[in-house]
């Protein structure tokens, strides 16, 4: 399994995360939350992005530590999602809590969030 974050994989359009807040459906494991929707015209199997609310942390810096975190989480266990994709997806990872989680604690999270998409999609097509 291919274990890079490239370029060709980040959310950047922001026509595309308009789309996302609001056609966009969405799966939760609490505290975090993972927002998707088809892509008609991009070319790459997956579009992903991160969020951290900046109302639960009001210092840049620690929001930058929990996005490096969440974009460390997809990048590892990437393969439970594109293992099980037809069809193309943007998807939005959210961190929803003021509770200051560990690594570990959020990749298991991750885990389970991901798991629980996939059968979501599943069930859904």
């Amino acid at each position: 399994m291919d274990f890079r974050y490239p370029k060709n994989e980040k959310l950047k359009s922001k026509k595309t995360i308009d789309s996302l807040f609001s056609k966009g459906k969405s799966v939760s494991k609490y505290p975090l939350r993972l927002v998707f929707a088809p892509l008609e015209t991009e070319t790459d199997k997956l579009k992903f992005g991160v969020s951290v609310s900046k109302k639960h942390f009001k210092n840049a810096v620690d929001r930058n530590y929990y996005k490096r975190v969440l974009r460390e989480c997809y990048r590892l266990n990437k393969h439970i999602i594109h293992e099980n994709l037809s069809k193309k997806y943007a998807i939005l990872f959210f961190y929803q809590t003021k509770e200051r989680l560990t690594y570990s604690e959020i990749n298991e999270k991750t885990i389970l969030l991901f798991e629980k998409w996939v059968k979501f999609i599943g069930e859904e097509n």
